[in-house]
């Protein structure tokens, strides 16, 4: 990699992070636009019963997760070779592509084809543009580089999400679309002028990449992810209908509630980046013991305004603590694939984004109501902690699975 001044490094890190913020807007705007998606795209069902038609409309989540699941590992495979910078163009591009169908699409089976193709992309993103942000700030440097894109994620539901959301609300959820497309391709551009070219790892191959598979840490690694942060989708994925139908707010307050808990998200987001490259498994266990508390309290609370406010920026501030861990930790079990370790850790955070998308719409279309999502969150956050002791109890090796390594006695 060619040397940079601060400054390029700066404008590299932030370009990076722009395509973090696309990707956030991408992935979590439907959440907080699923009536208006309901009531345009599914107007029969919506007559007939508004909670199955947004139930139903959940299935714009659920297969843009099942897309970052079949993308992720399979770019990963095929362009094991490919330099980082050139990989993240090509990427950028597909998102441009994706979310610009996904806009103009005139069924709501058209839709779920272009959230499809878009989501391909997603993973390997995350993966390729969070090395290339390690690669740039030094070595030991895993969580944090992961952080800094997924600080461009957070940042999304900050404010980007909200104002989308607010912008599909007045002027319709194609327009907004069409502006998360426009984001995307900004991004490409500030990438194509700012990144450094970082050279595919070593001896890279699709083979090399695939070989992660053989690891039975790698697969429980991801399952941590794909079961234990589904708890925190089965309460962020109905967080529109919760503020309007339980908490009883009017439609105008849900960019704001999403504006909170993307400033909870964050918060854990920075935390948990510096935490994840101080010790891993302590950073990992204690996230999932504050999700499990906190989405707990989400659905103790969330009738009343304050406690929505306040459950929905404590779940995200838990559950985002937890991301640049799972990333280093998949990393960590890949050591000769880390691109599929980063890419995997995306697919199984997008199985976490379909099943408790999936699951909390089980439990609404069954009749248990709008809360009842929050108590599935609880139940696949404890699987998830049981499933990361299980995991770190299986290392036999200190200082190479993200625990840190005793001091060496001085020379004498």
């Amino acid at each position: 990699m060619e040397n940079l001044t601060a400054g390029r490094r700066r404008a590299a890190l932030l370009a990076l992070a722009l395509g973090g913020f696309g990707l956030g807007l991408t992935e979590f705007v439907a959440m907080g636009l699923l009536p208006d998606l309901a009531r345009d795209l599914l107007p029969a069902a919506y007559a007939r019963s508004a909670p199955d038609a947004v139930a139903r409309a959940g299935w714009m989540i659920t297969i843009y997760a099942l897309g970052v699941v079949v993308g992720a590992p399979t770019i990963a495979a095929l362009t094991a070779r490919m330099p980082r910078r050139r990989l993240v163009i090509v990427l950028l591009s597909l998102f441009v592509a994706g979310t610009v169908a996904s806009a103009l699409a005139p069924t709501f089976e058209l839709v779920l084809a272009g959230r499809f193709l878009a989501a391909l992309a997603h993973g390997a993103y995350f993966g390729a543009a969070g090395l290339l942000a390690a690669a740039m700030l030094g070595p030991g440097s895993q969580g944090k580089g992961f952080a800094i894109v997924l600080s461009g994620l957070t940042a999304a539901n900050v404010f980007g999400v909200p104002l989308i959301t607010g912008l599909g609300q007045a002027a319709g959820w194609r327009v907004a679309y069409l502006a998360v497309a426009g984001v995307f391709a900004l991004t490409l551009l500030f990438v194509v002028f700012t990144v450094p070219e970082v050279a595919a790892a070593p001896g890279g191959s699709p083979r090399a990449e695939l070989g992660a598979f053989r690891s039975r840490q790698v697969w429980l690694a991801a399952a941590v992810a794909a079961v234990g942060f589904g708890g925190f989708f089965a309460v962020n994925s109905y967080i529109a209908p919760v503020t309007t139908h339980v908490t009883g707010l009017s439609e105008s307050y849900v960019p704001w509630v999403l504006a909170v808990m993307g400033v909870g998200m964050s918060v854990g987001n920075a935390a948990g980046g510096v935490a994840a490259d101080r010790h891993l498994r302590r950073s990992m266990l204690l996230g999932f013991v504050a999700m499990i508390a906190t989405i707990a309290l989400f659905g103790l609370v969330a009738r009343h305004p304050v406690g929505l406010f306040a459950g929905a920026f404590l779940v995200g501030a838990a559950a985002l603590f937890i991301g640049p861990a799972l990333q280093a930790r998949l990393i960590a079990v890949a050591p000769g694939a880390q691109l599929m370790g980063a890419a995997v850790n995306q697919s199984a955070s997008n199985v976490a984004n379909s099943a408790g998308a999936a699951l909390g719409g089980a439990v609404i279309a069954a009749g248990w109501g709008y809360l009842s999502a929050a108590w599935i969150g609880v139940l696949l956050a404890v699987t998830g902690l049981v499933l990361a002791v299980l995991s770190f109890r299986m290392d036999r090796r200190p200082g190479v699975l993200g625990e840190p390594r005793r001091a060496e006695p001085a020379a004498v």
